[in-house]
């Protein structure tokens, strides 16, 4: 039986060190950082209490004991709600949100504004790190093509040119694994994403690798270098934009400085673009009524 919420605790618990939270080592340690006792103590909740929440037995589990074991264990914003979101799957649907559809679409005014953002590459990113519309330039810009779904995470992990096309490309495949994780606990009975994850623990063993490490990260905005094969080195600032009304679909947008280098080399790939023919805004998808619910 899969127990997440288990291996997102024994990962947090083991870098921290009891001398940070002002406990003494008591000797040597078989594993590194905090033990379940100790977590338990500073949390104010009975040991077999805790146990039986890193089990993954821990019904009913209330919002304060919650709160107070991601205080000790000093988790961030986005891995305090992603603790919740393993702790009580039930409620991972944020109020408010609705089911998504089995085939999610964009909506027409949100494509039009991705058509109209013709000086800086920007894609509607979906559940599982799907990329559901995109612009021209940005269809230059990763090579997206008319037609398909691309992944962000199959990109990054199995197209031959990942490592070439990002500098960065270790941050750039933690990151994406960490988004990825957060998605995961929100929506923990996703076949989809279970199969995706599957997927790449067995032919990416640097994935596999990442997904053990149980990281959590929002990709909130950020700079990501891109060594593009026309356009050459950029460094694009990017920014995550929620869609009101579709809580499963964020825009993203890439953008750099009025005159610095980037900004030249991306007009230079957007004249690019625009005069090769296999390179062409998608437009197979089709589009949800202006009243879905």
């Amino acid at each position: 039986m899969d127990n997440t919420l288990g291996g997102f605790l024994q990962s947090r618990r083991a870098r921290i060190q009891p001398e940070e939270v002002g406990l003494p080592p008591y000797g040597r340690r078989r594993v590194p950082g905090l033990r379940r006792e100790e977590v338990a103590q500073l949390a104010g909740v009975s040991v077999d209490y805790y146990i039986r929440l890193e089990q993954g037995r821990g019904r009913h589990v209330s919002d304060e004991v919650l709160d107070a074991v991601a205080r000790v264990l000093r988790l961030d914003p986005a891995e305090h709600t992603h603790l919740h979101d393993l702790a009580r799957p039930g409620r991972a649907t944020r109020p408010g949100s609705r089911t998504p559809a089995a085939s999610p679409r964009v909506r027409p005014g949100v494509r039009l504004m991705l058509d109209g953002m013709q000086d800086v590459p920007a894609f509607v990113l979906g559940r599982r790190m799907d990329v559901l519309a995109w612009n021209d330039l940005c269809g230059a810009l990763q090579d997206f093509r008319p037609g398909t779904v691309p992944n962000m995470v199959r990109a990054v992990f199995q197209s031959p040119d990942a490592r070439s096309l990002y500098p960065d490309w270790p941050a750039v495949a933690a990151e994406t694994v960490a988004y990825l994780r957060l998605d995961a606990g929100k929506h923990p009975d996703d076949p989809e994403l279970a199969a995706l994850v599957g997927e790449l623990s067995v032919k990416s063993e640097d994935f596999r690798r990442l997904w053990a490490d149980h990281l959590v990260k929002e990709k909130t905005f950020g700079v990501k270098r891109i060594d593009h094969p026309v356009a050459g080195e950029l460094e694009l600032a990017y920014e995550t934009l929620a869609l009101p009304g579709d809580p499963d679909q964020t825009v993203v947008v890439y953008c750099a400085p009025a005159g610095s280098p980037t900004a030249e080399r991306l007009a230079l790939l957007a004249s690019w673009a625009a005069t090769t023919s296999t390179v062409t805004a998608p437009t197979t998808t089709p589009a949800a009524p202006d009243n879905a619910s």
